[in-house]
């Protein structure tokens, strides 16, 4: 608290102005700083880091005879590729979208040619786009991977609704989130399940973002095996063959 104290010692001339020297006690308030650091250390509620959760490919040991089993049964090879126009600017579509498209086939190609003419008799390479859900219906590439992946993803959303409902840990959202991941984790890596083996590869007109948004079905189908791989020239070939007999 502040004290003025007045000065009386000496004589001093009549009509001589009265000195005051102002003493102020900062002791009170630093207690009280003090004290309201403390309380609001004590009701601050510490905002919890939000992080980006990446399936990230399984490091799994496939022997020789099993990869090529992979490849008939499991294996679906995405070759992305992007519309440019004669200066190579990127077109898009009626929305200002880049029009990506994503060609695929299943399995191991097939570059029979039998009669010679040049056009491979059972080309099984595909197209789609990348398009988001309608609802809850998977459209595009992302139904194809949906469903060659169905037996992880049901197990992973009967797990995700226990997680909605804090079944794992009530109470603690922190270790209800913890162990969803790594039960989800386990299923993705689950060799008992019937899981896709994703190649992934981009033509030289491919952009980034078909790359990125190649990935990111990755998370959202939750593939855990995949690989980015370099297009060769059968890859070229099925494409031109493709390109071929759908030409308008």
């Amino acid at each position: 608290m502040a004290q003025i104290e007045q000065s009386d010692g000496g004589k001093k001339k009549k009509g001589a102005q009265k000195k005051m020297s102002i003493h102020v006690d900062f002791t009170p308030m630093v207690d009280m700083n003090m004290l309201l650091i403390t309380f609001f250390m004590l009701c601050t509620t510490m905002i919890k880091s939000q992080t980006l959760t990446i399936s990230l490919p399984s490091n799994e040991k496939v022997e020789q005879n099993q990869m090529n089993k992979a490849k008939e049964s499991e294996a679906i090879t995405l070759i992305l590729t992007t519309d440019r126009n004669a200066n190579g600017d990127v077109k898009k579509d009626e929305s200002g979208k880049p029009i990506n498209t994503v060609y695929y086939y299943e399995g191991m190609p097939d570059f029979t040619d039998a009669n010679g003419d040049g056009v491979l008799d059972n080309n099984k390479l595909k197209a789609e786009k990348f398009v988001g859900n309608d609802g809850k219906i998977q459209q595009g590439i992302r139904k194809i991977l949906h469903d060659r992946n169905k037996a992880v993803l049901e197990k992973i959303e009967k797990e995700k609704e226990r997680w909605r409902n804090k079944e794992f840990a009530p109470g603690n959202s922190a270790a209800n989130d913890s162990i969803y991941q790594a039960r989800a984790r386990e299923i993705r890596n689950d060799s008992t399940l019937t899981r896709p083996v994703v190649i992934i590869k981009a033509t030289p007109e491919a952009s980034w973002e078909s790359l990125i948004s190649a990935l990111d079905e990755m998370q959202i189908n939750q593939i855990s095996r995949y690989q980015i791989d370099n297009i060769n020239r059968n890859d070229s070939v099925l494409i031109l063959d493709y390109l071929a007999k759908n030409r308008k």
